[in-house]
């Protein structure tokens, strides 16, 4: 299960490769409604039932407060009541796998507030390289990278890089979000290993502190 922004995502993988995915990124934030559902949906085109479930698998964050709340409640719910174990996926880590290269880095990164966004590094491997951090967007962010080779930015924070950023070894992959499509892969790497959550103590990774603004009156 993807919440961490807009789009709402659902896959059933097997062995890492997603066999149903069932997602809209259209209607905002609407996960609340849509987010069960989607699960119905692609557990019937699946073919299986919620008990051949081996694992639960959800982004972690970081990403939007709400969103990653909903979908870490529902992971959780299901994981404790059919005992089943919960793995937590970095939302950054599942964006980066949407990009394929051979050379270069991939900096995934998601809107915050203002000037800022969440990011992280990668290699063409697929392995972050820099830790993931809340930062202010500059006209100079990444030049260490980007004065090396190809750098790849995807994610919503990609519209508002773009603006800042003018270098030739700057690709802007624009109009994706994090995807449950990505995260089989991932997920199943961690099952192997048996690097789950406990299901009574995991919480998202916020990156940041939830603030609440006061509406105007």
């Amino acid at each position: 299960m993807e919440t961490a922004t807009t789009n709402c995502s659902v896959a059933v993988s097997k062995e890492g490769q997603t066999i149903a995915l069932k997602e809209d990124s259209r209607n905002g934030y609407s996960h609340a409604e849509k987010l069960h559902v989607f699960i119905d949906e692609v557990l019937n085109e699946a073919n299986i039932e919620k008990s051949d479930l081996e694992a639960i698998a959800v982004s972690k964050g970081p990403g939007s407060y709400t969103g990653l709340r909903i979908g870490v409640s529902a992971a959780k719910g299901l994981s404790f009541a059919l005992d089943k174990p919960l793995i937590s996926v970095p939302t950054l880590d599942a964006l980066a796998n949407q990009v394929d290269i051979k050379e270069g880095v991939v900096v995934s990164m998601l809107d915050a507030r203002r000037m800022e966004v969440y990011s992280a590094i990668y290699n063409a491997g697929h392995t972050q390289i820099r830790d993931t951090q809340a930062q202010v967007l500059e006209a100079s962010s990444f030049e260490t990278f980007l004065n090396k080779g190809k750098v790849h930015f995807i994610g919503d924070g990609v519209a508002k890089t773009k603006e800042l950023i003018n270098h030739s070894n700057a690709i802007f992959i624009e109009g994706k979000l994090p995807s449950a499509n990505e995260m089989g892969a991932l997920a199943y790497d961690k099952y192997k290993i048996s690097d789950i959550e406990d299901v009574a103590y995991f919480e998202p990774y916020y990156l940041k502190d939830f603030v609440a603004i006061k509406p105007k009156s």
